[in-house]
């Protein structure tokens, strides 16, 4: 009987000792990548941290001055905090009402409680694929005058049809019986979708809200057309202008990218778990 039982065990033992060849080729294809992706980055924060003669000397070689002198400067020179709350109030605002729409939009798509809601959902897809009419769009923005005009700059902000889509397949993955339940109870559409929808696609939510505000921080030809107020500048506008007045020394330049950076990143990283749920589970159905 221990005999029987000690040759499965040395079977396991030996099952366990082999190398998984595939897996770590898996993790050296992520490593790899993840070097490429960082790589621009930790050129960026090592040029940031040396002075101007040291990054004239050798602009590659590691910082050995550690010149954080190079933030300050970039946060007063570069107008930072009127950009900064510029870039603020145009991305949560425009962020705020879209999801706040988005949603009662995609709702009755997912569920077909309107008429084509297929062919609804079909059009959002398409408008992925079709370019910004730049030019039909300014001559509306004349028309109505809002041209140079921060709140015409948030409309521009109030559709984006990746989020309809993501919210239109994440909320296909909740039971119907919710519909049937809440209508039972008496609960109103308005208060159904607030109080019961929202919650459950909270992941979506915020996958779309990232992915909107992220748009909204890194635009750069939208304010370059309809902005020529400084006052209005966000804070890729401005780093144009602090660009062109310091563009020869390039550690500060480099100090005020990161900056600017800075936001999204730390956002990017606090929600990423929200994000790769609302991708994941948003593409279950179709």
């Amino acid at each position: 009987m221990n005999i029987m039982t000690a040759k499965p065990a040395s079977k396991q033992t030996f099952k366990s000792s082999r190398t998984d060849w595939g897996r770590i080729g898996a993790y050296a294809a992520l490593v790899f990548f993840a070097i490429i992706y960082l790589g621009p980055l930790l050129m960026l924060i090592n040029t940031s941290l040396k002075t101007l003669p040291e990054f004239m000397k050798n602009a590659t070689s590691l910082s050995t001055s550690f010149n954080f002198k190079n933030f300050a400067d970039a946060w007063t020179k570069a107008s930072f905090p009127r950009y900064l709350t510029n870039t603020l109030i145009y991305t949560l605002s425009a962020t705020t009402i879209y999801i706040a729409t988005a949603v009662f939009v995609a709702f009755p798509i997912s569920r077909g409680y309107v008429k084509g809601s297929k062919l609804l959902l079909t059009l959002f897809v398409i408008a992925l694929f079709l370019p910004v009419a730049l030019i039909p769009q300014f001559q509306l923005m004349l028309s109505v005058g809002l041209y140079n005009n921060p709140i015409g700059y948030i409309m521009l902000f109030l559709v984006n049809p990746i989020g309809i889509v993501i919210l239109v397949n994440y909320i296909k993955t909740l039971p119907k019986e919710l519909d049937e339940a809440a209508a039972i109870d008496g609960c109103s559409y308005f208060r159904f979708v607030t109080t019961v929808v929202f919650p459950l696609i909270q992941p979506a939510v915020a996958t779309v809200a990232v992915l909107h505000a992220i748009g909204i921080w890194n635009e750069l030809i939208l304010p370059t057309i309809y902005l020529t107020n400084k006052n209005y500048y966000p804070i890729t506008r401005g780093l144009i202008v602090f660009q062109g007045v310091y563009g020869s020394n390039w550690p500060t330049l480099a100090a005020a990218v990161l900056i600017m950076t800075l936001p999204m990143v730390i956002i990017f990283l606090v929600l990423q778990r929200y994000i790769v749920s609302g991708l994941t589970q948003g593409a279950v159905k179709g």
